[in-house]
């Protein structure tokens, strides 16, 4: 396909373009932001209306087909909360209006952050983090200045094997230590490698609960009394929340710190980098640390508070990523508890009942029920002359968005995948059948499926070489 520049007429037409008068004062660009050379394309509407619409046939997205990446819940969220984001009464408030011009998103705030504490079980939550790794990153942060209050030096954070991957970053950009924790054969944390490695320096464990194979942590009351009992914290990522909404929270289970992840489990389209929001809630003892301003509410008003001098300071500007919070609160309020209890049911039930459809030819390794998500490792393919990557690509040619490959780095050819809770039965079992045809390929002419996808416009890249020989000269810069 044609770039738009390429389409663009050479011979000196000019597309047709009829913008209305300037109703502000035209002011020159200071020189030096001027380029010599700036050519922009020159087409008719009519010519750029088609070139972006094929270019959008193109993209791969949850309202085009099936995308059933592990841990990234890329599922269909209402379209109803997005036109209701787009409201003038919040849309055009700027984030620097006065209290009192802006009471009504700071009722949304507050009422939020109470809806959270009683979905998750915790004292308070502060808003301001942009996206999950921020949360966890807050969450270390609040670790840290909680044991410099008390005068304890603790320095390492336990991190099971089967956590996210950004869980160990997160620790260690606070200056942890990060200790992996191995998994057991029943694809829990290993106790004993556990008490082998929590001591007085043990500042916390960060866990993913359902972890990463898709498993709910069997023994976690015990390790939370483990962790309690050596003075540590328990830092809990809730980006796999939605298996557990309206069934168990973790501070029942005796978590010190939440993270959650508003744009995957409470309704905004999630991927491309953003937009996201990663709230951390956190127990009692732990609020005081919280994030300045603080939204309190004094009689009928919301106003904002700065009276904790303990606090870690502003996270971010502002007060976070505003519409995605508003997206959340509108998810919560249409679904309510009963709702909301419902998503995690349908979520465990779809991933239980696609990996029924699929396990004889992706055997998981373990024997027991699973949460949101399942990882399969397709070690079966491999030894008939795939892999997992065959089998992701292959994927493309049916028409699926690929799952997630190669991750937990514990499972050799892994398969993550999440089938969501929005996802109907016969898309399962039409993504299942497509599955078992490709190992069917694969054991019948593995070398065909080595060349796939090949209904794309280009095949496989070297993601490799992309990733360190970057190009992103202009034409006419080269």
């Amino acid at each position: 396909m044609e770039l738009i520049f390429e389409k663009s007429k050479s011979d000196g037409e000019k597309g047709g373009a009829y913008l209305p008068q300037c109703d502000v004062p035209e002011v020159s660009l200071p020189k030096e932001l001027l380029r010599d050379k700036l050519s922009l394309p020159e087409l008719a509407e009519l010519e750029v209306v088609r070139h972006y619409l094929a270019l959008s046939r193109r993209n791969m997205g949850v309202d085009v087909g099936f995308y059933p990446l592990g841990s990234c819940t890329m599922k269909y969220n209402p379209k109803i909360n997005e036109k209701l984001a787009r409201d003038p009464g919040f849309a055009a408030l700027h984030p620097l209006a006065e209290e009192a011009a802006a009471q009504g998103a700071l009722a949304m705030l507050y009422e939020l952050e109470e809806y959270l504490c009683a979905i998750t079980g915790m004292e308070a939550y502060c808003l301001q983090p942009s996206a999950g790794a921020h949360g966890e990153m807050m969450g270390m942060m609040l670790m840290r200045a909680y044991f410099e209050d008390k005068g304890e030096r603790r320095t390492k954070i336990l991190v099971p094997d089967s956590s996210h991957g950004t869980n160990p970053a997160s620790a260690a950009l606070c200056g942890f230590e990060v200790v992996q924790i191995k998994s057991d054969q029943r694809g829990n944390v290993d106790m004993q490698d556990l008490r082998d490695n929590l001591g007085v320096d043990t500042a916390g464990i960060m866990m993913t609960n359902p972890n990463t194979l898709g498993l709910f942590e069997e023994k976690i009351l015990e390790i939370a009394e483990l962790v309690h009992g050596a003075g540590a914290l328990l830092y809990y990522d809730g980006a796999n929340m939605n298996a557990l909404l309206g069934q168990c929270r973790p501070g029942d289970m005796g978590f010190d710190v939440v993270h959650l992840n508003l744009h995957k489990t409470f309704s905004t389209p999630h991927g491309g980098g953003g937009p996201g929001s990663g709230p951390v809630g956190v127990c009692k003892r732990l609020e005081p640390f919280l994030p300045l301003p603080r939204l309190v509410k004094k009689g009928d008003a919301y106003v904002w508070g700065e009276d904790k001098n303990k606090s870690i300071g502003r996270i971010t500007t502002f007060h976070g990523n505003f519409a995605v919070m508003l997206k959340a609160y509108y998810y919560i309020r249409a679904l309510g508890a009963d709702g909301l209890k419902r998503v995690s049911e349908d979520a465990v039930l779809n991933a239980n009942y696609l990996l029924e459809l699929i396990r004889e030819k992706y055997p998981p390794g373990y024997q027991r029920r699973v949460m949101h998500e399942f990882v399969v490792p397709a070690t079966p393919q491999k030894e008939k002359g795939g892999s997992a990557l065959d089998v992701a690509k292959r994927l493309i040619d049916y028409g699926y968005h690929p799952p997630t490959v190669y991750f937990p780095l514990i499972v050799p050819e892994a398969l993550m995948v999440e089938p969501t809770e929005t996802e109907g039965k016969k898309t399962l079992e039409a993504f299942a059948a497509a599955m078992l045809k490709i190992d069917e390929e694969i054991e019948q002419d593995a070398a065909a499926v080595r060349e796939a996808p090949t209904t794309t416009p280009v095949s496989r890249l070297d993601e490799v070489k992309a990733a360190r020989e970057l190009d992103i000269c202009y034409k006419d810069q080269e």
